[in-house]
């Protein structure tokens, strides 16, 4: 960890041995001048990948409209200082430490850091809720997103302390 995150996790109150007790590796930030967009979220802004993972994200979902099923991105790359943002903005609504760190990962440790990482829905779902689980868009992703190099990256009573995220998928190389 660099001095800098180390600086930003003090600032947020993070235990010093947050990623070891939780178990998470540190995410490297990908570089934001070689980022793809593979999509426009509702806000307008972009949802980018790392070009190795937008293309195997097009393979996937081709398969999986192959299949009548329609994967929509809502996030992907996401940088440390968003990830900061995010977590400050838990704490300023009153929202305990311990809680958001179930919910979110520390800046450094989110897997949409390096722009292999996506969040999913479908058109009739609400996003980022557990209720993704009993879709055929995730009975889907369960069985054929592996043949492209996604994973499901939290899974029920994962190790890592973070709730079940049926939604999140990342790329691996």
């Amino acid at each position: 960890m660099t001095a800098a995150l180390a600086d930003v996790h003090r600032s947020l109150g993070l235990p010093v041995d947050y990623a070891q007790r939780r178990g998470l590796a540190y995410q490297p930030e990908a570089a934001i001048s070689s980022l793809v967009t593979i999509a426009q979220a509702d806000d307008g802004r972009a949802i980018q990948l790392t070009p190795p993972a937008a293309a195997a994200w097009t393979r996937l979902t081709g398969a999986a409209g192959d299949a009548a099923i329609e994967l929509i991105p809502i996030s992907g790359f996401r940088s440390v200082a968003r990830q900061t943002e995010i977590i400050r903005g838990h704490l300023a609504s009153g929202r305990p430490l311990e809680d958001i760190l179930r919910l979110v990962a520390a800046p450094g440790y989110s897997e949409h850091h390096t722009g292999h990482a996506v969040d999913v829905t479908t058109p009739d779902d609400p996003p980022l809720a557990a209720g993704f689980a009993l879709t055929p868009a995730f009975a889907w992703l369960s069985t054929h997103a592996t043949h492209f190099g996604f994973h499901l990256s939290f899974p029920q009573d994962n190790p890592h302390g973070i709730a079940y995220e049926p939604w999140h998928w990342c790329w691996r190389p």
